[in-house]
C-alpha cells in the first residue's frame, strides 16, 4: 500500500524549502556595500561612517604617498567589483582617471572634497603663508577638470610656483574635514538606500567629533605666541592647517613630495630659520627626512618629531585615523613650539 504524506507533512516540508531559498536573499541583501577609497584618509572616514555596513578597500594604504604612487592590476580588480568610490578630488589623484578607465569602474564616484573653498599655491605666497618651492612638471594632462571620473587630470607634482595651483590638502583643515563627512555620508546614503538614516546619523555623529577637536586645536594654538608659531616641514602639505589655526609652515620642497629645492632654494630656507628663529622643524611619514635633518643641523633648530601629512599611521598607531592624527599632529607641534 502506497502511503502518501500527510498535508501536515506537505506544508511543514515546503515551509522549510522556501526559508532554505531565502536564506541567500537575505545574505545578499545585508552584504556591505563595496567601497573603494583613494587613499588613507579616506579610507578611514568611509569606516567611521559606514561601519559595519560598509566593506572598503583603500588604493594608497597607510604611510603611502599619494604623489608617486603606480596603480595595479590588484587595484583595477578592486575598482571593477566596487559600488563607490570616494575620491578626495582638488586635482590630487593624478593616477585615477587612467585606473578607472582600466578597471571597467561602473559604480558611483564622490568626491569628498566638494564644497570646499580651495587653497591655491598663488594666492598663498601673496598673503604670505608658507612657500612654494619650483620644480619641473611633467604631469600628466589626462583628466578633465569637473568630471568625478576624471579628477585629477593635472599631475599633483606639475606646478610650479607660478601657476596658481590647487592644493589638495583640505583634509588638514577640521573645518573641511567636516565637509568630507557629509559628502561621504550622503553618498553612502544614495548608493545604500536601505541604511540611509543610519550612515547619515553616523556622519552626524562624526562630524560633531571632529567640530569639538577643531576648537580643540584653535584654542592650544591660541595660547603659543604667534612669533613662535613658525615651523619648517617636508613638502608643502599644511597651508590649510596654517591657516586655519595660525601657524606658518616652511616647506622644504614644493606640493611634490618628488621635488627636491635647488640648492639656493635650500640656502634662502635655512637663512630665513636663522633669521626668524624658527624652534623646530618635522619630518613627515612619507617622505625622506634627509633634507629636514640638514636644515635643523645648519639651523641649530630641533627636530621636533613626525606629522603626518598625506596618509595616516600603521594600524595600531596613535596616527592610524583621522582623528588621531590630528590629535598626534596637535600634540607634536605645540611640544615643540611651546616657550
Amino acid at each position: 500500500m502506497i502511503r502518501f504524506p500527510s498535508r501536515r507533512a506537505v506544508l511543514r516540508h515546503g515551509l522549510a524549502a522556501l526559508l532554505l531559498a531565502a536564506v541567500p536573499l537575505a545574505q545578499a541583501a545585508a552584504a556591505p556595500l563595496k567601497v573603494v577609497a583613494s587613499f588613507s584618509i579616506l579610507g578611514d572616514m568611509v569606516r567611521q561612517i559606514g561601519g559595519a555596513d560598509v566593506s572598503v578597500d583603500t588604493l594608497v594604504g597607510p604611510d603611502g604617498d599619494a604623489h608617486t604612487y603606480e596603480p595595479t592590476t590588484a587595484d583595477a580588480r578592486k575598482l571593477a567589483q566596487a559600488q563607490l568610490l570616494v575620491v578626495n578630488g582638488l586635482q590630487f589623484e593624478a593616477w585615477l582617471p587612467r585606473l578607472v578607465r582600466a578597471s571597467g569602474f561602473k559604480g558611483r564616484t564622490v568626491t569628498a572634497s566638494d564644497g570646499v573653498t580651495p587653497r591655491r599655491f598663488d594666492e598663498a605666497q601673496e598673503a604670505g603663508h608658507g612657500h612654494h618651492h619650483g620644480h619641473d612638471g611633467g604631469g600628466d594632462h589626462d583628466g578633465h577638470g569637473g568630471d568625478a571620473h576624471a579628477q585629477g587630470g593635472h599631475d599633483h607634482g606639475g606646478h610650479d610656483e607660478h601657476d596658481g595651483g590647487l592644493d589638495p590638502h583640505a583634509w588638514q583643515n577640521l573645518a573641511n574635514g567636516v565637509i568630507y563627512a557629509r559628502n561621504i555620508a550622503e553618498a553612502l546614503a544614495q548608493a545604500d538606500p536601505a541604511h540611509a538614516e543610519t550612515y547619515r546619523s553616523r556622519g552626524l555623529a562624526y562630524a560633531a567629533r571632529l567640530q569639538a577637536l577643531d576648537g580643540k586645536v584653535r584654542a592650544a594654538f591660541s595660547a603659543i605666541p604667534a612669533e613662535r608659531r613658525r615651523v619648517v616641514t617636508s613638502h608643502d602639505a599644511f597651508g590649510y592647517f596654517g591657516e586655519a589655526y595660525g601657524v606658518q609652515f616652511l616647506p622644504v620642497a614644493g606640493m611634490s613630495t618628488e621635488a627636491e629645492p635647488s640648492a639656493s632654494e635650500l640656502a634662502a630656507l635655512v637663512a630665513q630659520v636663522r633669521r626668524e628663529g624658527v624652534p623646530a622643524v618635522f619630518v613627515e611619514n612619507i617622505q625622506s627626512p634627509k633634507l629636514v635633518e640638514q636644515v635643523a643641523r645648519e639651523t641649530g633648530a630641533k627636530v621636533g618629531g613626525t606629522l603626518y601629512s598625506d596618509a595616516l599611521a600603521q594600524p595600531g598607531q596613535p596616527a592610524d585615523n583621522y582623528v588621531g592624527m590630528f590629535e598626534w599632529n596637535l600634540r607634536q607641534l605645540t611640544e615643540a613650539l611651546r616657550p
